[in-house]
């Protein structure tokens, strides 16, 4: 397979065929994101593409899922995701989910009638980066949608039937507003619907905006305790049937894994846990991303 720079994928499609079908993120402005600075955002060539096909269908039939990089596939023009999408299922008929990054701009674009068209040729799971539904941080970061813009975006990818993952980011908006960050987070995700939340811990990383706002004094980090209490406050304010709720990224301090809403009163008595200190918390050296 070829693949250009550092391929980053969602931990649950660890076991899928990757397949490049752009390079770096459309976006590439988030303040805390350092994945792709050196590099610009582009379409990958086709006749590589198609190489890559052949190469999967040859050497990739025991994998039954398949994960389209790189930061965010939705900004493929619908009419070349399409054809993608047709050539994956003609090329690798044993593939039974294809999935890929979006933010909410690309998703917007799109009717849910064209979601449904990309739906029905297998697309059937989208990833998107909430981080945070708290306005004054999304505009601080740059994320470059509000929170009315993600939880449009995150409904209409519902309506059109496809499971949505959403990701949070604990830290975020920083120690004075950690709160209002895990409040309106909450509230966000619960007008959104998704079918899991996933909650990654900020790392500042040497190569970003963020980084150099904590280095001049602009940015306050939140500590473990802090970061713990946010996630506390998430779970509380959380109102989801039948999602799943994820803090096992290797960015995280401690494991956590549960359905909501079954497993929500258990998921905050081990966070207490965690508070209390009968839960041993992760060493720094062994957190990554």
């Amino acid at each position: 397979m070829n693949y250009e720079g550092d391929i980053i994928r969602p931990p649950s499609e660890a076991f899928s065929i990757i397949l490049q079908a752009t390079v770096g993120c459309s976006h590439n402005r988030c303040t805390f994101c350092g994945a792709y600075r050196d590099r610009s955002f582009r379409l990958k060539e086709e006749e590589t593409v198609e190489a890559d096909l052949a190469f999967a269908a040859e050497y990739c039939r025991r994998q039954k899922t398949l994960f389209l990089a790189d930061g965010n596939g939705l900004a493929m023009p619908q009419a070349r995701l399409v054809s993608l999408l047709a050539r994956i299922r003609e090329r690798l008929p044993w593939v039974r989910r294809v999935s890929l990054y979006a933010n909410a701009r690309d998703i917007l674009r799109r009717s849910v009638d064209e979601l449904r068209q990309l739906k029905g040729l297998g697309m059937s799971r989208l990833y998107m980066g909430l981080e945070t539904g708290h306005d004054p941080t999304l505009a601080a970061i740059a994320k470059g949608s509000d929170s009315r813009e993600m939880i449009a975006a995150g409904q209409r990818v519902r309506e059109a039937g496809i499971f949505l993952s959403v990701s949070v980011l604990l830290g975020i908006a920083g120690r004075r507003d950690s709160q209002a960050h895990a409040r309106a987070t909450a509230a966000v995700l619960n007008a959104m619907r998704p079918n899991q939340v996933a909650a990654l811990t900020l790392m500042l990383l040497v190569n970003t905006p963020l980084a150099d706002a904590w280095r001049q004094g602009n940015f306050e980090m939140p500590d473990r305790h802090d970061l713990l209490r946010e996630l506390r406050s998430l779970l509380v304010d959380l109102d989801l049937e039948r999602a799943q709720f994820q803090a096992n990224h290797a960015s995280n301090y401690f494991e956590l894994d549960g359905r909501l809403s079954r497993d929500k009163i258990q998921m905050i008595a081990l966070v207490d846990q965690a508070l209390a200190g009968t839960v041993a918390l992760k060493p720094e050296y062994r957190r990554a991303l």
